[in-house]
């Protein structure tokens, strides 16, 4: 019993991780409320869950605010950028599925189209974890996140089914996930952080590589 309750046991790190998920995704919730800094939150959610993910996280709140505050300006303009994105996609769509092209030529724009989203959405997931982890110019960031999701597809796939699962169970059986309390209490951080463990195995590697090329 008292091996149960040690503070090295399985329980009581399985508990100190939990509790650390629920202090994330509060300050994660509390610093979205102004929409436009969202980009910066993402960016400190993914580095503080990466850092939880691999034991590297020493204080949540402490991890949380260095990223946001060091990340801040590049990540709001880039989550503008993506929101600009966004709606150009979003417009394309509603011209194609309410204007009158003729059905070869609508289901060729909607199979770009599809494309085109898809591609964007794996990207978009490796964005902030790549901001969060190595530091570069706005292009740089973006083209090197739309790379990795080319290079690492199974990552990006595994990542977006999980988000993807979890939105599908919310609007469908939200009362797996008591009416939105998932979300408030544990469920950005929690994803975030199981998500954290496939990009940090991914970002690792090149980490790896870029300290033996400077040696």
């Amino acid at each position: 019993m008292a091996t149960l309750f040690s503070q090295d046991s399985a329980l009581m790190r399985g508990l100190s991780l939990f509790a650390d998920v629920i202090v994330l995704n509060l300050l994660f919730v509390a610093t979205s409320v102004p929409v436009f800094t969202l980009g910066a939150s993402l960016t400190a959610l993914n580095f503080t869950a990466m850092r939880l993910a691999t034991g590297e996280c020493n204080s949540v709140s402490a991890d949380y605010f260095r990223s946001f505050q060091r990340n801040f300006r590049q990540a709001t303009l880039i989550w503008l950028l993506l929101l600009a994105l966004v709606g150009v996609l979003a417009a394309w769509y509603v011209v194609v599925t309410n204007l009158t092209f003729g059905p070869l030529a609508e289901l060729i724009l909607l199979a770009v189209w599809y494309v085109l989203a898809f591609n964007f959405a794996a990207a978009a997931l490796f964005v902030f974890p790549y901001l969060a982890s190595f530091d570069g110019r706005i292009r740089d960031v973006l083209r090197n996140a739309r790379l990795l999701s080319w290079k690492h597809p199974f990552t990006g796939l595994a990542a977006m089914a999980l988000i993807a699962l979890s939105v599908i169970i919310t609007i469908f059986y939200p009362q797996f996930t008591g009416y939105g309390l998932f979300w408030f209490f544990v469920g950005f951080a929690g994803i975030a952080t199981i998500n954290g463990r496939l990009f940090a195995g991914v970002f690792s590697k090149y980490i790896a590589a870029a300290a033996s090329a400077s040696t």
